[in-house]
This record gives structure tokens, C-alpha cells and sequence, in this order.
């Protein structure tokens, strides 16, 4: 018996009429009939809103308009097609319709992820860059033990260099390189009485990346500035993109790189090259150390943008995971309660 699925909603004229043929139908082309109502789901409501009664059975799909006439040939195509699969009897065949009459755990979870993807994303990036922010409140709270196994699970994700690394409970939000070239704020050098450096390229990052603070200057965050700014960037489109309930379409991907890619990729490798101490570079790239508030900036255009850029295609694939599901349950629902 084929399986025929109605997507209809509340009020709909001609899905009564559409329900009406198919149980006319019912006794020379016998058929489980699933109803789905499509404002069960947002994306079933905007894929099929304009377009039901919207009938599928097998590979075959009938849209608004269609008679009576086009609907038994289609079940009869749909019959023939089963039985001819059964006769083969091949095993791919068989355990496709092993699988689509039971509902695994797998399944289940794979349907919760499809609905809740966008939250899960969200929280994962404020507990990722929540607990490099939680770090320094830690430190100045006390708890330095907690604090460092922060600081330790972060170092092989981030270089953690305190000259480019935000602090809290501090005379400053931030202590830069003198090189940085930030009037009236308080170097990195000068701070910590590293190094006052004549040569910049001879700074020791390990003693930077070291550094966590003190209760004079307060403590780092366990990621960098521009890192910060990425994560953060991606939660705060993630929250903006459930508030506009994921409607928004993707970002072209030549925005994705002007906006994104191309100005972090300048203030980066610019940086990186020119402090290479090659003689070859020095008259190309003079030596330039990035600002916070720059590698913030170019943090959360990126951040944002491949956002943008990936969201509206995630959910446009959980979508058709989500309406696979939702057939798929409400088919095996159907046959339970015969």
C-alpha cells in the first residue's frame, strides 16, 4: 500500500475537495492517507502557502490545481512503481522501507536539531566567548586556579598576547603596543617593565602571551581583542537572525569577502608581514602595529558577515531536514493508530 501526503491547513476549500477524491479513490487504489497541516512548521507554510492542496505520494508530487482524473493516475503510477520495486526485491529497496516505518533515536535527534540549530549555535558562542570574559572576573575574584585552566584551554586557540588582549578591573580597557601609536594610554611596556624596546621585532611574545595581569592593571580576557569581536559578532547576528525569525537572505558572497574577508585579511597580514624583520619587506611595508578598536572592527565585519553569509543556507538545509521528519512521523503516527 502506498503512503499519499496531503499538505493542507485550516479552511482550505479545495484541500476538502482534494480529501474528498482521494477517499473516493480509496477502493481501486487502496493508500494510508498523512494529512500535514503546513502551519505546523514555519518553512511548510512558506514553501506551500500559495501552492495546496499539495499531494505527494512516492517520487510523485500533484500542486493546486489538479482534478480528480490527475490524482488516480498519479496513484496508479505511484502502485505500479511500489510493486514493481517489491518484485525486484533489492536490498537497498527493503531497507529503505525497514527505516522509513521505524522512528530511531538518531531520528529524533537529528528533528531537535533541526528546530533548535539556531539556538544551539548561539549559546555555544556566548559560553565560547563568555568564559574568555569570565576569566579576568575570576582572576580578580580570586580564583586563580579556575581562572588559569581558562586561560589554558583558550592558549592553543588564541596567541593570548597581552598588547592585543582586553583587561578588566584595570586602569585601561586595553594596553597597546607603543608602536600601536594610541595617545594618552598607557603601553604595554610601560606597565609591565618587560622591555622598553628599541626594536620592535625583538619583543618577547612569550612573556606577552604569559601575562595575565595583576591587580594594578586587572586581567586579560583568555581571548584576543579581534577574537573577542568575531564570536561576539557571530552570537549578536545569530540573536538578530531569530528575531527577524530566520527571513533574511543570505549575504552574496562577494559582500561576504568585501566585507568580511578583505579587511581583516589587510589589517592581519599587514601587520604580520611588516613585523617579519626581512630587509626585502621593510621598504615595501613599513613596521605598523594594528589598533584595538581596528581589530575589533575588522573582528566583527567578519564575524557578522560569514554569519550573513551561512546562516540563511543552514537553516534552508534544516529545512528540508525538518520536513523530511515531520513526514516521516506523522506517516509512521498514521499507521500506528490503524
Amino acid at each position: 500500500m502506498v503512503t499519499v501526503t496531503l499538505y493542507t491547513r485550516q479552511g482550505c476549500h479545495l484541500c476538502e475537495q482534494a480529501r474528498a477524491d482521494l477517499d473516493s479513490l480509496q477502493e481501486s487504489h487502496p493508500h494510508r492517507l498523512v494529512e500535514i497541516d503546513i502551519e505546523s512548521d514555519p518553512a511548510l507554510l512558506k514553501k506551500y502557502l500559495v501552492e495546496i492542496p499539495v499531494i505527494e505520494v512516492g517520487p510523485y508530487v500533484l500542486k493546486s490545481p489538479f482534478d480528480k482524473q490527475k490524482l488516480k493516475m498519479t496513484l496508479g503510477a505511484a502502485g505500479d512503481r511500489r510493486g514493481q520495486l517489491d518484485k525486484l526485491g533489492r536490498p537497498d529497496h527493503h531497507e529503505r522501507v525497514r527505516r522509513g516505518q521505524t522512528i530511531s533515536g538518531s531520528d529524533r535527534t537529528m528533528f531537535w536539531i533541526s528546530r533548535h540549530y539556531l539556538g544551539l549555535i548561539n549559546f555555544f558562542m556566548l559560553l565560547y566567548f563568555g568564559l574568555a570574559m569570565l576569566a579576568p572576573v575570576l582572576m580578580n575574584a580570586g580564583a586563580t586556579g579556575p581562572a588559569n585552566v581558562l586561560y589554558t584551554i583558550y592558549k592553543p586557540l588564541c596567541h593570548q598576547f597581552g598588547f592585543r588582549s582586553f583587561f578588566l578591573f584595570g586602569e585601561q580597557l586595553f594596553y597597546p603596543l607603543k608602536e600601536a601609536g594610541i595617545p594618552n594610554t598607557l603601553t604595554f611596556d610601560e606597565v609591565t617593565g618587560f622591555k622598553d624596546l628599541e626594536n620592535p621585532a625583538a619583543y618577547s611574545r612569550l612573556q606577552a602571551r604569559e601575562f595575565t595581569g595583576n591587580p594594578s592593571v586587572g586581567y586579560k580576557m583568555a581571548l584576543c581583542e579581534r577574537d573577542i569581536a568575531i564570536y561576539a559578532g557571530i552570537f549578536l547576528f545569530g540573536l538578530v537572525y531569530a528575531a527577524t525569525k530566520r527571513r533574511l537572505k543570505p549575504l552574496h558572497w562577494t559582500l561576504w569577502i568585501l566585507i568580511g574577508m578583505l579587511p581583516i585579511a589587510l589589517d592581519g597580514f599587514s601587520q604580520l608581514f611588516s613585523q617579519l624583520n626581512m630587509p626585502f619587506l621593510a621598504s615595501l611595508l613599513p613596521y605598523r602595529e594594528s589598533s584595538p578598536w581596528l581589530r575589533v572592527l575588522t573582528g566583527a565585519l567578519f564575524g557578522i558577515a560569514t554569519a550573513w553569509f551561512a546562516f540563511p543556507y543552514m537553516e534552508e538545509s534544516f529545512n528540508e531536514t525538518r520536513q523530511f521528519f515531520i513526514k516521516k512521523f506523522a506517516a509512521i503516527n498514521q499507521a500506528n493508530a490503524e
